[in-house]
């Protein structure tokens, strides 16, 4: 891109709020998959490490895919500021929460995690003004029932306060990451902008490997497949979809759809491990698929009567 380029600004229509849904609930289920990484703790690897190999693989596939399609790295002043604060969040969001990882249960960090949708709403309400409407509201209160109703962990332990901490963080830093990738408006692809978003994952989890004993390579052919599945899935089309999902639908339904993330763990425990299936589960599962349907469907509405006062 040019400088001398100008760039339309982009009319949402309701065949992009469509495909800004569908990218809403491919971009939570892809991230859902984010616990498959822990296997690799086994391995000896720390987060950071695990981390690295992640986000290192999906830089250079992304980058492959922009060389093919010869587009510029140019940015703006701005474009850098935002673009730097983007990856420093995606940074602090999968570090914080692949150290929880270590602390606790991964369904159980998984869980905890789906406050950011709540974090994402309060925050565009107390800071931006957004307006919460009873829909919204009945969509929060119904996903964060249905993600409390996977909570199936048997035992009356408590959860480590320094994991439950981690995981807060990271569900915060993950809700302004949200944010501003919806307000800034960056007039660039999805491939850029998380080219510049991985530079910094890989570079910051890089130089955490330094004061953590080095940087360290998964020792088995299992390890590089999860890792090139962590490259590719939960990078790569999740980061991607995620883009389209808050460019064309918005902050708040963009993060409630994110409850489909702890119900894709849940369905790999059940398919994968073989955990067992509960009614509880099942109903919490409901809550969710009805929570984002009826989120999906007042997107559309609203958007069909803007086009409607527009003939």
């Amino acid at each position: 891109m040019t400088k001398h380029q100008h760039i339309q600004p982009i009319k949402v229509t309701a065949n992009k709020k469509f495909f800004g849904t569908l990218c809403g609930i491919g971009a939570a289920v892809c991230y859902g998959t984010n616990p498959l990484g822990a296997q690799l703790y086994s391995e000896g690897m720390l987060p950071q490490s695990v981390l690295f190999w992640r986000f290192g693989l999906a830089f250079i596939i992304i980058a492959i895919v922009m060389l093919f399609r010869k587009e510029s790295l140019r940015v703006t002043r701005r474009e850098f500021g935002v673009l730097t604060a983007l990856g420093l969040l995606f940074l602090v969001s999968s570090l914080t929460l692949y150290v929880s990882f270590r602390l606790m249960a991964v369904g159980v960090a998984s869980t905890i995690l789906f406050v950011y949708p709540v974090m994402t709403a309060a925050i565009m309400a107390l800071f931006f003004k957004e307006r919460l409407t009873v829909v919204t509201a009945l969509s929060i209160v119904l996903s964060f029932v249905g993600v409390l109703l996977l909570y199936w962990t048997p035992g009356g332990g408590r959860l480590p306060a320094d994991g439950v901490a981690l995981v807060l963080a990271s569900a915060l830093t993950y809700a302004v990451y949200i944010i501003i990738m919806n307000r800034a408006n960056l007039q660039m692809s999805s491939f850029k902008i998380n080219f510049y978003v991985l530079i910094y994952c890989a570079l910051g989890d890089l130089v955490m490997t330094f004061f953590n004993g080095g940087l360290q390579v998964p020792q088995t052919a299992q390890g590089w497949l999860v890792v090139g599945w962590l490259a590719v899935v939960p990078a790569i089309l999740a980061l991607v979809m995620m883009v389209y999902a808050a460019k064309y639908i918005g902050s708040t339904p963009t993060a409630i759809m994110g409850a489909l993330e702890p119900t894709t763990a849940v369905l790999i425990g059940i398919f994968l491990f073989g955990e067992e299936f509960s009614a509880r589960l099942g109903f919490g599962i409901a809550l969710i698929f009805i929570a984002v349907i009826i989120i999906a469907l007042q997107s559309n509405k609203s958007d069909n009567k803007k086009e409607k006062t527009t003939l």
